[in-house]
């Protein structure tokens, strides 16, 4: 669950929150609030493209088909050891 502040805490706080986030461990976005309700999430700009990046992949219909086979395959043991992958091709 993310951490709250409210906006005018925010607004004081602006350039520090990316070390408070290091520092806390426990939540990496903020929810901003007003008036008790949130309107914003801060967040960690790697986090922000690992979301985006999650959400483009789920919006492909081919990739989360491809993605599904694939965590199928895992969970019945398909796999090939690092290894031998990189071997296979060369690494």
């Amino acid at each position: 669950m993310p951490k709250t502040m409210p906006m005018i805490e925010a607004r004081k706080k602006l350039t520090s929150l990316p070390e408070e986030l290091e520092r806390d461990g426990e939540s990496d976005v903020v929810a901003v609030t007003r008036r008790g309700k949130p309107v914003l999430a801060v967040m960690p700009w790697e986090l922000y493209e690992a979301v985006t990046e999650t959400l483009e992949v789920l919006s492909d219909k081919d990739l989360t088909k491809e993605l599904n086979k694939s965590i199928r395959e895992m969970e019945a043991g398909k796999v090939i050891p690092w290894d031998k992958a990189k071997k296979e091709l060369g690494i």
